[in-house]
């Protein structure tokens, strides 16, 4: 599918790639990932070809992701209302800190404007809480949410990685208040990740979620370059991330997926991708 077959996500006017850039892996802080250089390509590339959906968070490679994204949009300015930037909240970039994580209204404030400085622009398109807070009552996660969509510093927001009850609440929550409401849902999911077919996505597609999937590659398992004849041999730079992954259920799988591939005259990944994105919602 080419990248500028758009559609909105969920139940929202925001037009998107039907695939979106993750920048996890933009910089070398933690040990492995692409150099600032290399994602710059990347990102290029992306847009070229027709993508505008790019995906970031505030503590990925300890912030140097976002900053990389922002050095690239600084580059040419007309290049940030080309794209739908999202990034998330949630994750600690200054230890010690008990506020400098989590989602309360101080927390999530300023971890916006951090964001903001480091992307080098003055809104988000797409904002995300990372994952549940267990501490912090939802009520005040989406009032300081809805905060920033009226300010104009966010334009919509999204959870990613909650339980289907929280995202649920929240949205029940957000629409009784005549809060701003969720857009869409970020969570894993591949071939090799199918638990959220239970009740994640069921909800998801109920409460008008679209769902934007994260790892469905599975962290490079599925990518191609690993097979039954390699297996005691392809090394892998995040360790168990992959490797992990990679048990005998797996390998049966990847032995039908390079049958596919070979028979489409495609490759494991393309065919897992496809997979992912035949699914609903």
């Amino acid at each position: 599918m080419p990248l500028n077959s758009y559609a909105t996500l969920g139940r929202s006017g925001l037009r998107v790639s039907p695939f979106c850039l993750g920048a996890m892996t933009f910089g070398e802080d933690w040990g492995w990932g692409a150099t600032p250089e290399d994602s710059s390509k990347i990102i290029g590339t992306f847009l070229e070809r027709g993508g505008n959906f790019v995906d970031t968070a505030n503590f990925y490679t300890k912030g140097h992701s976002e900053k990389i994204i922002g050095d690239f949009i600084a580059q040419d300015r007309a290049r940030r209302e080309r794209m739908v930037l999202a990034t998330k909240f949630f994750g600690n970039l200054y230890p010690g800190d008990p506020n400098g994580s989590g989602a309360g209204r101080k927390a999530i404030v300023a971890q916006c404007e951090q964001s903001l400085r480091r992307l080098q622009t003055d809104y988000i398109d797409l904002y995300w809480l990372h994952m549940n807070d267990r501490f912090t009552p939802v009520e005040e996660t989406l009032r300081t949410l809805d905060d920033l969509v009226a300010s104009g510093k966010v334009r919509y927001i999204g959870f990613s990685d909650t339980p289907a009850w929280r995202a649920a609440q929240a949205q029940t929550i957000a629409h009784f208040r005549s809060w701003a409401p969720l857009i869409s849902l970020q969570i894993e999911y591949s071939l090799l990740e199918r638990t959220v077919e239970g009740e994640l996505i069921p909800m998801a597609q109920d409460m008008g979620l679209g769902v934007t999937p994260w790892g469905p590659l599975k962290s490079g398992a599925l990518s191609g370059k690993y097979t039954r004849e390699n297996r005691d041999e392809m090394k892998s730079d995040r360790g168990d991330h992959v490797t992990g992954s990679l048990t005998d259920q797996a390998y049966d799988l990847l032995d039908e997926l390079q049958k596919i591939a070979k028979e489409l005259g495609s490759t494991v990944a393309a065919v897992s991708l496809a997979w992912v994105h035949s699914r609903p919602v």
